[in-house]
């Protein structure tokens, strides 16, 4: 992670549609809140119907109740959950699209340079594009800057609404060092993964 260097490289800044995986920078941007005081984990965010309406994967929030900003961030880690990244979105910026300025702007500031965020979940939008080299830069400022978050991409499970739900990372499932980050799959952009793990004191990041 300190090098920086480039162990194997095709295509890195070839824009893609990145799915779920782009949800790694809704996390930067609620993890940047909570770091700088404006916003704790014990906050609780409203569901608007709009949230409890989205399609795709779910935490399954109930319309017009109240979530905390822990649960949200769970729900998006480990659930992949759309519903809870328009909650975050929402509760942090009053609109997606509000919020989606703000992801790029945090893209801006560190150096995210074949990215364009047009909603909160990576739900497809020609609008809505990473690169491999960006996603890589974006997980290497996640577990940089926020250790204090971080561990939340190693839980393997999480209950909301009485529904248990597994990480969809499968490298945690192996006994590698694995300890995030992120899966992701529409039609348009098939299978992805963003993990890192730690072996020998080395820490590998790779975008599949």
């Amino acid at each position: 992670l300190a090098s920086g260097m480039t162990l194997l490289d095709k295509d890195s800044d070839a824009p893609m549609p990145p799915a779920s995986m782009s949800k790694l920078m809704t996390v930067y941007v609620v993890f940047k809140a909570l770091k700088e005081g404006h916003l704790k984990l014990d906050d609780v965010m409203h569901v608007s119907e709009k949230a409890w309406k989205m399609g795709g994967s779910k935490m399954f929030v109930e319309v017009g109740s109240e979530v905390s900003v822990h649960d949200l961030l769970l729900g998006v880690i480990v659930q992949s959950g759309n519903d809870a990244c328009v909650v975050l979105a929402e509760g942090l910026a009053g609109t997606e699209e509000a919020f989606a300025e703000r992801m790029n702007e945090a893209a801006k500031s560190i150096g995210l340079r074949n990215s364009h965020f047009d909603n909160a979940s990576g739900w497809p939008d020609p609008a809505h594009y990473m690169s491999g080299r960006d996603l890589a830069t974006l997980a290497k400022h996640l577990i940089a800057e926020f250790p204090e978050y971080y561990d939340m991409f190693s839980i393997k499970e999480f209950t909301y609404n009485k529904i248990r739900q597994g990480n969809r990372n499968p490298l945690l499932y192996k006994n590698m060092g694995a300890d995030g980050l992120k899966t992701g799959h529409t039609e348009d952009s098939g299978y992805g993964l963003v993990a890192s793990a730690v072996n020998d004191g080395r820490r590998l990041i790779f975008v599949l």
